[in-house]
C-alpha cells in the first residue's frame, strides 16, 4: 500500500521546515521524494540539541527526524556544472520541483522558470518564500517566529497583550508547508486536464495571515484588533481552561443548549441575566469563570471530565506530550510509525495526519494508508543509486 501518489517523483530542494514538510507530505502519500541537498547538508542536521547518537555513527538530529521520512538524499554543490547537471536530469523526470530558495536565488543558479520549463514543461514548481514572492519586502528571510510576530499571531497569543507569545510548535513553516502541498495536488490536477505545468507560491507569511479565522473578520468585518487573553475564547464563553481541585480542565459550551445543561448539573442559576445569551456570557467572562472555578473547586480533574461527558459538554484534559504519545488514541490513528534508521537502527516518528480508505459497493471500507514508512536518510545516502537510476531512465518526453 504506496499511497495514491505513487508513480510521481518529487525533486526537493528545499531545506529547515516549510518546503521539507510539504514534500515529506506528498511522500507519506507514496510520492518518490528525492531530496537534494548541499554539501554541507539541510540546515536541521545540525539544529539540537537534543542529538541522537548510536555508537561510532554521527550524531543525528530530531528536528531534521521530524520531517524528512520518506526521502531519498542526494548531496549536489548547485555551482558546480556537473551538479548542475545531475539537477537538470533530475527535472526531466520530475513530476514535481520543491524550492525555498530566497526570490530569484534559484534563476541565479540556472534554473529559472524559462529552464525549468525548457527542461521539463509538464513539471510543477511549488516555491516557498518568508513573506512573499513580490512586494517590497520580498527580499526579507523567513523564519518562524519572525513570521508569526510580523503576520500578527503573537499577538494574539499569551497571558494578555503586554506579553505576546509564540505558538510552542513552528506554526508558520508547517502551515506554508501544508498549504504548499494542497496547491502542488491542485496544480497535478490542473496539469490532467493541460499537459502543462505551472508554479504554485505561497510564503509563511500567508500561510500564517491565512489561518486569523474568526480574528481576522473580526478586524476587516468589524474593526475589532483581537488581542492575546490566555486560555479563555475571545468569543465563545465558557470555553477554555478551568481550575479545579488539584489541576484544570478544559470545557467548550458551544450553544446555550450546553450552557443551560452545564447549570442544570452544576446547579447554577440560568436565568442569570449575566449569562442569558453567549453575548452576556462573553462580556461578563471573568465574574463567569469566578463562579465555575468555585463550583469546579470541588471536582478532581477526573471526576470533574466524567460528570462534564455525562451531560454532553466538550471537555478535556491538557497533555505532556509523553501523554500524548502513550495514548491508545494516538496509537489507534497511527500517529506513530515505526523505521529502521541507517545509524539510529529502529526509531518511533509522529505520523502522518492523513488516512485513507477504498469503499466497496456495500460501503465496506479498506485501508489503503502507506504503511511502509522509510526513515529520514543521513546525508547523501542515495547518491550512488539515484545516478545509476539517471543513467538508466529517459527523460520525460
Amino acid at each position: 500500500m504506496s499511497g495514491p501518489l505513487d508513480g510521481l517523483l518529487v525533486v526537493d530542494l528545499t531545506r529547515a521546515l516549510a518546503g521539507p514538510q510539504a514534500a515529506m507530505m506528498l511522500g507519506d502519500l507514496g510520492a518518490r521524494v528525492i531530496k537534494v541537498e548541499s554539501p554541507a547538508g539541510d540546515d536541521t542536521r545540525s539544529w539540537g540539541p537534543p542529538f541522537v547518537r548510536i555508537g561510532d555513527n554521527a550524531p543525528e538530529s530530531t528536528y531534521f527526524l521530524s520531517c524528512n521520512r520518506n526521502k531519498e538524499s542526494i548531496a549536489l554543490d548547485l555551482k558546480r556544472d556537473e551538479d548542475a547537471q545531475v539537477l537538470a536530469r533530475l527535472i526531466e523526470r520530475a513530476d514535481v520541483l520543491l524550492e525555498n530558495f530566497k526570490p530569484g536565488a534559484l534563476r541565479r543558479l540556472g534554473f529559472g522558470n524559462a529552464r525549468l520549463m525548457e527542461l521539463n514543461p509538464r513539471l510543477v514548481t511549488l516555491s516557498i518564500s518568508g513573506f512573499g514572492h513580490d512586494g517590497p519586502e520580498s527580499h526579507r528571510a523567513g523564519y518562524d517566529q519572525i513570521a508569526q510576530g510580523e503576520a500578527g499571531l503573537m499577538s494574539l497569543t499569551g497571558p494578555d497583550p503586554t506579553d505576546p507569545q509564540r505558538v510552542g510548535v513552528p506554526i508558520g513553516d508547517l502551515l506554508a508547508g501544508i498549504n504548499g502541498a494542497f496547491g502542488v495536488l491542485a496544480a497535478l490536477r490542473e496539469r490532467d486536464r493541460t499537459g502543462l505545468g505551472q508554479v504554485v507560491r505561497t510564503s509563511l507569511l500567508s500561510a500564517v495571515v491565512a489561518a486569523h479565522a474568526f480574528q481576522g473578520t473580526r478586524w476587516t468585518v468589524a474593526g475589532e484588533v483581537g488581542r492575546a487573553q490566555g486560555n479563555q475564547h475571545p468569543t465563545i464563553a465558557p470555553y477554555g481552561l478551568f481550575r479545579c481541585s488539584g489541576g484544570s480542565v478544559q470545557i467548550a459550551c458551544g450553544n446555550d443548549a450546553m450552557w443551560h445543561r452545564l447549570c442544570a448539573a452544576f446547579d447554577l442559576a440560568d436565568d442569570d441575566p449575566r449569562f442569558a445569551t453567549n453575548a452576556d456570557r462573553t462580556a461578563n467572562r471573568a465574574e463567569l469563570t469566578e463562579i465555575l472555578e468555585l463550583v469546579f473547586a470541588g471536582y478532581e480533574p477526573e471526576a470533574l471530565l466524567r460528570r462534564l461527558a455525562e451531560i454532553g459538554i466538550p471537555a478535556g484534559r491538557v497533555r505532556t506530550l509523553d501523554e500524548v504519545y502513550e495514548w491508545e488514541q494516538t496509537r489507534s490513528q497511527q500517529l506513530l510509525v515505526d523505521v529502521e534508521h541507517q545509524s539510529l537502527g529502529k526509531i518511533t516518528l509522529p505520523g502522518s495526519a492523513l488516512r485513507t480508505f477504498s469503499v466497496d459497493s456495500t460501503g465496506a471500507e479498506t485501508e489503503t494508508t502507506r504503511v511502509d514508512h522509510v526513515a529520514p536518510p543521513v546525508l547523501g545516502a542515495h547518491a550512488d543509486a539515484i545516478r545509476d537510476w539517471l543513467s538508466e531512465t529517459p527523460a520525460r518526453s
